[in-house]
């Protein structure tokens, strides 16, 4: 008999504790993180589960910086590779970019603007930029990284019965969870926990209950780090061991399973 996945289901009568991931319990919610630093800095965290180190390129303007990421097909049951485009920076007309540093790991983008004053250069910038505050006219549907929560990653409406996809991925899959029930009666499964070292996962079978639970230390000016958890397939049998091992591909902020059939 085969191994089956497990549907998503809501963690508390108000919902998944985070509509961005059925996985995450506790901890800074949301896709995006933004936050002003001393010194005029913007720091934004941005999850693109998959992308390795090396796998995004910034391109900078005086006002804006465009960020794109590939992350690739790494077993051969994903559906397929992503592909992730999100653009961010300043909606003011008194400020300037002057410069930026950003680092990636375990399928987290972490990055800093810093930005001048042009119109007064002895004042200080203001802060007002993409995620932050929300204008009279907005068209939220538009303009996704806008939303008056990403400034909030504790926001309630972060919370609720309902998961949402990436809005930044342009091509692939957008979901945090996808299953491939295959032919020898083995079911494939990927999991995005962005900001997971692969040595802060573990797997473990209960009662024929595969779960998966991820730790993701607070990183840089992250707000605080993520827990992750949540029973991912049923085997065939109530077993606390299975027969056969759970295979695991542990990279870049995601984990694959390949588990056997009982």
């Amino acid at each position: 008999m085969a191994a089956v996945p497990l549907p998503a289901v809501p963690q508390s009568p108000e919902g998944f504790y985070a509509i961005n991931n059925e996985f995450l319990m506790n901890g800074p919610k949301g896709f995006q993180e933004y936050k002003m630093l001393e010194n005029d800095i913007m720091f934004v965290r941005m999850d693109f589960p998959g992308v390795p180190e090396d796998g995004v390129t910034l391109e900078p303007s005086k006002t804006l910086v465009s960020v794109s990421a590939h992350a690739p097909k790494v077993h051969t049951h994903d559906f397929s590779h992503r592909n992730y485009l999100i653009i961010t920076g300043l909606v003011c007309g008194c400020c300037e970019i002057s410069g930026f540093t950003y680092h990636m790991t375990d399928g987290v983008l972490r990055l800093h603007l810093s930005k001048t004053n042009i119109l007064h250069p002895q004042r200080p910038s203001c802060n007002s930029f993409l995620g932050g505050i929300r204008f009279r006219g907005d068209d939220l549907c538009r303009c996704p990284q806008r939303l008056p929560y990403n400034r909030d990653p504790y926001h309630p409406d972060l919370t609720g019965p309902l998961l949402i996809p990436h809005p930044n991925v342009r091509q692939g899959t957008t979901m945090a969870y996808e299953s491939k029930q295959l032919e020898s009666g083995s079911l494939y499964v990927r999991l995005d926990m962005p900001g997971v070292p692969k040595d802060n996962f573990n797997v473990s079978v209960s009662s024929g209950r595969v779960k998966v639970t991820g730790q993701a230390p607070a990183v840089s000016h992250d707000s605080d780090g993520r827990f992750y958890s949540g029973d991912v397939a049923m085997l065939s049998a109530p077993v606390d061991v299975p027969s056969r091992p759970i295979k695991t591909i542990i990279k870049d902020g995601v984990i694959r399973l390949l588990i056997p059939s009982v």
